[in-house]
């Protein structure tokens, strides 16, 4: 998306430059209909528009899927609604479904897959992770808007909804991280 924005100022500012001094808007209108720029300009943000469109389906699509399995119970190593879920192969598995991109199994590996952003760029569909075992990235789970997250907690638990303001999960934040599209070139893989 970025490179068609550079390509655009790129073009604007070549054309600026060779634009002749109008004498009125009438010849301006005419220069820009001769080289084709509103063309170029109107396709470019319908790409833009259109992969922007794709991006918010998905990730509404996956918080919805998420949402599904609400109550399924957790298990260590777990990774199907059969025999429960634990916290990376919740993730793992709503990805594969909803997105069709296999992300790495452990979610120290998941965080090294993905695009670091900040807490502040949170969006729905986005991997928020936590220090649970005293490591780094050993939680993961998957931020649905509102300052909350899905995820399958622990032994004995199941899958719910919490919010990341409660003391405990504001404690143990770790970071956010963003899965990119394949077209992106991600270490995320295509099913």
């Amino acid at each position: 998306m970025s490179r068609w924005l550079c390509i655009l100022l790129l073009a604007c500012a070549t054309t600026a430059q060779a634009a002749p001094q109008a004498a009125n808007p009438d010849d301006m209108d005419r220069f820009i209909t001769d080289k084709g720029l509103l063309t170029r300009l109107e396709d470019v943000s319908h790409k833009v528009a259109d992969r922007a469109h794709t991006v918010a389906d998905q990730a509404s699509s996956l918080v919805v899927n998420a949402m599904g399995f609400l109550g399924v119970p957790y298990k260590r190593g777990g990774s199907s609604a059969e025999t429960g879920f634990d916290c990376s192969g919740f993730v793992r598995a709503m990805y594969e479904q909803t997105v069709g991109l296999l992300l790495p199994r452990r979610a120290d590996q998941q965080a090294a897959a993905t695009q670091v952003i900040d807490k502040k760029e949170l969006q729905p569909g986005d991997l928020v992770f936590f220090n649970t075992m005293r490591r780094n990235f050993s939680h993961v789970g998957i931020y649905v808007g509102d300052n909350k997250f899905i995820h399958a907690p622990r032994s004995g638990a199941q899958i719910r909804v919490e919010d990341m303001g409660v003391a405990y999960w504001a404690r143990r934040f770790n970071g956010a991280r963003r899965v990119a599209g394949t077209a992106d070139g991600d270490t995320a893989q295509a099913k």
